[in-house]
């Protein structure tokens, strides 16, 4: 197992290399995104136990303080010119008993709505999961082009030096000297801009994990030899467990029952509902042309309870209980459109996964050849330049050729990882290299 360190060895010293495994489970815990979907769950949660304390009793408690001047009313029912005042306390209580089914219905829609949370929130994960991993591969994929780089400008160097003394003892050309340091030069070019990819591609993995920056960031390089030899399952067996799994296909489900439930709630609005009431009271009173009780003699005087029931009957709501039904029977086909279209998509991108897994690990397999046979002709090309049996464009050529070779090869290396591992994470495995 090999690990690329970048970005200065005092920094690299300090902090261990990145496996996919700790990126991942890094970027779950610290991503916004994945935070914000997390609080979401906790409202869903605040809002089903509001639901469920629906059922308790509303008790409320209450006291006035009112003062009159001019005239009033006496005791005696006679007006006349008097200052009074009036305290009055009360503790009242109120119990729903029946709603049509309204609280039984709210609590089944919180309950659906916690779910679905629940479900986005795994769903932010999967794609987080997801979103990494092409980040981490991509690394993995600029890290093995800077190494080739790295070693092609070595190369290319020696070669210059080994020219620059046929030169010398007159056994080359100015001319060979300068096309090989154009060489060298295109080299350097080539390891710099590989150098440049690595470290944008090492950005956007430590932006997707919230890291305040890229330095001393580092990676973990896999065993991916005989990745083109794993066994692929048919998309149609992938796409069954994913079915079961996948939590995009679960909050279709859960919005699909919670548009079923908002029917039912919206027909409760035909039925009748009913609630029970109770309460205490008391009052003070005095006036200036009247004596009056003490406080507290008036407070237990008249003291008083009640209770009650209240009942309402929807008789004509102006259509609007209907129209509220029609509504929620429309968004309960919607709803079913989207979970058949979330189906698809998923069957869709196993499709597309698949294929490409089939692809790139054909793609792997000739690409080796291809390499390799781009190698063995660079090489015996550079024996004979080295002897003066071949130009420096046929050097250059040869050289070219190899290096494309060599890149197709490590970019069908990396994809066939990514895409086989990509298939097993739509079954339900953990996506790890």
């Amino acid at each position: 197992m090999s690990v690329l360190l970048v970005f200065g060895t005092a920094a690299q010293a300090q902090q261990a290399p990145w496996s996919l495994a700790s990126c991942i489970d890094y970027a779950l815990e610290h991503n916004i995104t994945v935070k914000q979907s997390a609080l979401t769950v906790e409202q869903r949660e605040v809002e089903l136990n509001t639901a469920q304390m629906s059922r308790l009793p509303g008790v409320s408690a209450s006291a006035s303080e009112n003062l009159s001047f001019g005239r009033g009313l006496t005791a005696d029912n006679t007006y006349s010119n008097s200052n009074t005042t009036s305290t009055s306390f009360s503790l009242g209580a109120s119990v729903p008993v029946f709603q049509g089914f309204e609280i039984n219905n709210n609590i089944k829609l919180g309950k659906l709505n916690l779910e679905a949370a629940t479900a986005d929130l795994e769903r932010a994960r999967d794609d987080i999961r997801v979103a990494v991993a092409q980040a981490y591969v991509q690394i993995l994929y600029n890290q093995e082009l800077l190494r080739v780089a790295h070693e092609q400008l070595s190369h290319d160097r020696q070669l210059l030096e080994q020219i620059t003394e046929r030169e010398k003892s007159g056994k080359a050309s100015q001319a060979e000297v300068s096309a090989q340091q154009a060489t060298v030069a295109q080299s350097r070019q080539s390891e710099i801009q590989a150098d440049g990819n690595l470290r944008l591609s090492i950005l956007e993995l430590t932006q997707l994990l919230e890291l305040e920056s890229p330095e001393g960031f580092s990676v973990v390089s896999p065993d991916v030899e005989n990745v083109h030899q794993t066994l692929l399952m048919k998309p149609e067996a992938i796409y069954a467990q994913a079915l079961e799994v996948k939590p995009s296909v679960e909050s279709a489900r859960l919005g699909v029952d919670y548009a079923k439930l908002n029917i039912a709630k919206a027909k409760g609005a035909y039925l009748p509902s009913l609630s029970l009431s109770g309460g205490l009271g008391t009052n003070y009173y005095t006036n200036s042309k009247i004596v009056s009780d003490g406080f507290w003699n008036q407070l237990s005087n008249n003291f008083s309870q009640y209770v009650g029931l209240n009942l309402s009957i929807p008789i004509f709501q102006r259509f609007g209980t209907r129209n509220n039904v029609r509504s929620a029977e429309i968004q309960y086909h919607n709803q079913q459109l989207a979970l058949e279209n979330v189906k698809k998509t998923l069957y869709k991108e196993i499709q597309q996964a698949y294929y490409n897994a089939v692809n790139a690990q054909a793609r792997y397999s000739g690409s080796a050849e291809s390499a390799e046979s781009a190698r063995v002709h660079y090489d015996l090309t550079e024996e004979k330049y080295k002897v003066g049996k071949a130009g420096i464009a046929d050097y250059n050529d040869a050289r070219n050729n190899w290096l494309k070779a060599e890149s197709e090869h490590i970019q069908a290396r990396y994809q066939c990882l990514y895409q086989t591992k990509l298939l097993d994470f739509y079954r339900g495995e953990k996506l790890d290299f």
